[in-house]
């Protein structure tokens, strides 16, 4: 199926394995449910006959989908009727109510597919009972779990002002769904079901990654270099590849409890030097590929109105003082300036293992065209080396080298250190443009995810101290809120196996610097093949024993009795969890960073004065807590400088962090110590009724579900996540989406890349929309069925390298001068919708969950 959208035809057309997925606006979802229903009935008459234990599962698993899907039709056939109301225009049909409508639906039809199944198989003496009985638990499980998201979604459309999708106020629907977050039901979503709403050929690499997650998680902490971690991991990855409900059941308590500095060390293992350089083997061969260090050292950049005067940039200072800014310079051909002794002379040493066997010749002339990378990962993990593989790519296509920003990572380099690294490598970019290759009339920014964040925010910059804006922005599913609001996609993250809430929490904290994680003894720093291989041989070979011992160990205790889920979750890594919380490590150095900053305050200052009324329209409080910029003054002449800002520093009380007093917000933690009944194989909890409900359930769930339906609980305990209160995240250059107009309104022309099923899909939404209301030129494009962070997957399938494809046309736009299409005229008001529309918010709880 083709990734973009072209009216509908990216939405739908897709067969795989019986299951047909079709547009949700273009199908009535009640002959669907109506043959659930039947086939739910038939065979719980079928099974009903038998006195087996599978038997009877099969019927409670069978009566669990039935009575769901009775509950779940109408919420979706209401909300159907007003989802295209969030559309950015008609052209783009796409917002977070479709995406959960699209993924309610193709549950449903995977449920359907599986009920066929069984109804055509059930009298085979090859049906395999038990198999097919847990696979429909699970996905009753999840169908119950979706359900409760379709009960918060009508929330959102109720309090949630006309045509928004975010809830802006602080408190009240985000706490609520972050406290229904914490304490549901997730492992349904990492099991059986895994990846079930993407294409098909995604599917089998997010099940590796769950069962490589779950296997580091259970050996982090336990050693002291990667080669001894993946050795152990690779002898207990069996019984996570062959026990689902085991494998779902330990992702969820993983992404509930540990820290970021796990997922800094998993995300982080592509960096190694094997790994990334056997990638490089396999991806495009390019003349140019070096690693740049650029001395801290002021810049003098010239004003876009006026190139007579000059500004002066400073290097990045925030939280570590100066220090050099690493990039990545890429370049399929090579230029001239690239063999400079200007350039090389900033060139870090580098092992690379691909071989490029083409004949050395002269130097081609200088590219017209510059693109300037902003990787993601989160602001926590990666480097340009995790990318390089679509770089490449992007550089044999365009014609143009790459500069690839690496910046400093948090939680160790916090908000605002990034976004100055980016700043600054784009301002000596611009101004070393011919040692790169290029003369720079087009200059085209792009990234990804958090990438794409920075992005926004380094051209928001740029248009503050007035040098030269980059040509166009070309930024895939970009972070533009930075801040744990509800909104009806970022309810996806309750089942996404890549950013889950609790994960999409813990980067969020940590680059505002809020997150109170301290920061490891171990070097965070790459090391070396040569060194870790002299660090860990010791330790591979203790593990190679340990691991076989006990991998031999679970398969014969396995033969002799099955495990409990109490045994289940008493594993290893929740014993990795005690050790870390026992053990001494540094403390974070972000008390002296604070006072570093506001010692710094002299020379970093520049004020909004007159965006009062701007931000108090768009409920951004963020004046009293704004971006240190680098002290900016005019050269009229040799030797003469005039300040560009006339305040007096003394005055400006520079305040990026509230205390902690301030910026926690506690959240009661519940332990749901309800004993569900549990089958031999499956882990999953059982739905009650009101009347059985024990009552030691917290009675604190102010979100009201209707009556008889309780969402699944989960046994792992509650997730500890807290609502983001700081007033950092308010920054617009942290959340460019609550930037006043004033400053969108210098952005040059946007190229948004989102994806239909993604968490973020409404920051691109509502991203667009805000540039759109401004008459802003902005696009934007919604591929189908992938995930977050296609990019890194462009070579996996048809699909991402389709989509892939869409990234490098847009970029191709901005370096050919093709401006975007003018939006189009605004649609006729649909009277009929808007009565429907009217009729919806009245909707009661009750008519959500008949």
């Amino acid at each position: 199926m083709a990734p973009g959208r072209q009216g509908e035809e990216g939405a739908g057309g897709s067969c795989s394995s019986g299951v047909v997925v079709v547009p949700p606006e273009q199908m009535d979802p009640r002959p669907l449910f109506q043959a659930v229903d039947a086939l739910c009935e038939d065979n719980i008459c079928h099974f009903g006959e038998s006195a087996s234990d599978v038997g009877s599962r099969l019927v409670q698993a069978f009566s669990r989908i039935q009575e769901q899907a009775q509950g779940i039709e109408p919420a979706l056939r209401a909300l159907a009727a007003v989802c295209p109301l969030f559309d950015l225009d008609p052209d783009t049909p796409a917002n977070g109510y479709r995406s959960l409508l699209k993924v309610v639906l193709s549950c449903t039809q995977h449920i359907l597919h599986k009920c066929r199944y069984v109804t055509a198989s059930r009298r085979s003496l090859f049906f395999r009972a038990a198999h097919n009985c847990s696979e429909l638990e699970a996905y009753g499980a999840a169908l119950t779990q979706l359900r409760a998201l379709l009960c918060f979604a009508q929330r959102l459309l109720t309090a949630n002002c006309h045509g928004d999708l975010f809830f802006r106020q602080e408190h009240g629907l985000s706490e609520e769904f972050l406290r229904e977050y914490s304490t549901m039901h997730k492992g349904c979503f990492y099991g059986r079901c895994m990846g079930f709403q993407f294409t098909p050929s995604i599917r089998p690499f997010l099940q590796t990654i769950s069962i490589g997650l779950v296997s580091f998680g259970e050996n982090y902490k336990r050693h002291e270099s990667g080669i001894s971690v993946a050795a152990s991991s690779f002898f207990i990855s069996g019984r996570y590849a062959i026990d689902p409900e085991f494998r779902g059941a330990e992702f969820e308590r993983i992404t509930q409890n540990l820290d970021v500095n796990f997922w800094k060390a998993f995300w982080n293992i592509t960096e190694t030097e094997l790994l990334s350089s056997l990638v490089g083997i396999a991806s495009t061969n390019v003349r140019i590929n070096k690693c740049l260090s650029v001395p801290p050292e002021p810049l003098e950049m010239p004003l876009s109105s006026d190139p007579q005067r000059t500004v002066t940039i400073t290097p990045p200072v925030a939280h570590s003082g100066p220090g050099p800014v690493h990039m990545r310079l890429i370049s399929y051909q090579l230029r001239e300036g690239q063999e400079s002794e200007e350039l090389n002379a900033l060139m870090k040493n580098e092992v690379s293992l691909s071989l490029d066997l083409r004949l050395r010749s002269r130097p081609a002339s200088l590219s017209p065209d510059l693109i300037i990378h902003f990787h993601g990962g989160g602001f926590v993990a990666q480097t340009s080396k995790s990318h390089e593989p679509y770089l490449k790519s992007w550089a044999q296509e365009l014609g143009a080298p790459i500069l690839s920003v690496d910046y400093s990572l948090a939680p160790e380099a916090p908000f605002p250190r990034a976004l100055e690294e980016c700043f600054y490598a784009y301002c000596w970019a611009l101004r070393n443009c011919r040692l790169l290759g290029s003369t720079a009339e087009r200059v085209c920014l792009a990234g990804d995810s958090a990438g794409g964040n920075l992005c926004i925010t380094v051209c928001l910059r740029a248009a503050s101290v007035g040098i030269r804006m980059p040509d166009g922005i070309m930024v895939a599913y970009p972070a533009t809120l930075l801040q744990a609001t509800a909104s009806p996609s970022r309810l996806l993250t309750l089942m996404d196996p890549l950013l889950p809430l609790s994960v999409l929490s813990k980067c969020l904290s940590a680059y505002a610097g809020t997150d109170g994680v301290p920061v490891e003894d171990r070097m965070l720093e790459r090391q070396s093949t040569v060194s870790q291989v002299k660090k860990g041989t010791a330790m591979f070979l203790r593990d190679i024993r340990q691991g076989a011992t006990s991998w031999l160990s679970s398969l014969m205790d396995g033969g002799k009795e099955k495990m409990s889920p109490e045994t289940v979750r008493k594993s290893v890594s929740e014993a990795a969890l005690l050790e870390e919380s026992s053990t001494n490590r540094k403390v974070s150095l972000k008390s002296k960073t604070y006072q570093d900053l506001s010692l710094h305050q002299q020379s970093i200052q520049l004020g909004f004065q007159n965006q009062q009324t701007e931000a108090n329209n768009y409920n951004c409080p963020y004046e009293k807590n704004q971006l240190p910029l680098p002290s900016l003054s005019l050269q009229t002449g040799p030797g003469v400088r005039v300040p560009l800002s006339p305040c007096n520093p003394q005055s400006q009380d520079v305040n990026f962090f509230l205390t902690e007093s301030e910026s926690e917000n506690e959240t009661s933690e519940h332990s749901y110590e309800k004993k569900h009944p549990t089958h031999s194989k499956e882990n999953i909890p059982s739905t009650h009724s009101h009347e059985d409900k024990p009552s030691s359930i917290p009675v604190s769930h102010s979100l009201e579900f209707p009556e008889g339906f309780e969402p699944l609980r989960s046994q792992n305990g509650s997730a500890n996540m807290t609502l983001q209160t700081s007033a950092i995240v308010n920054n617009p250059y942290m959340s460019p989406l609550l930037a006043p107009d004033s400053m969108l309104q210098g952005l040059p022309p946007v190229h948004i890349v989102a994806c239909a099923l993604d968490p973020m899909l409404d920051d691109s939404v509502m991203f667009a929309k805000r540039l759109r209301s401004l008459s802003r030129p902005v696009t934007l494009k919604v591929v189908e069925d992938l995930p977050h962070g296609f990019l890194s997957l462009s070579q996996l399938s048809r699909e991402t390298r389709e989509a892939t494809a869409v990234c490098v046309e847009r970029i191709r736009q901005i370096l050919r001068e093709e401006a975007p299409a003018p939006p189009p005229p605004a649609p006729r008001k649909h009277r009929k919708l808007e009565r429907t529309l009217g009729k919806i918010t009245t909707v009661t709880e009750r008519e959500i969950g008949a």
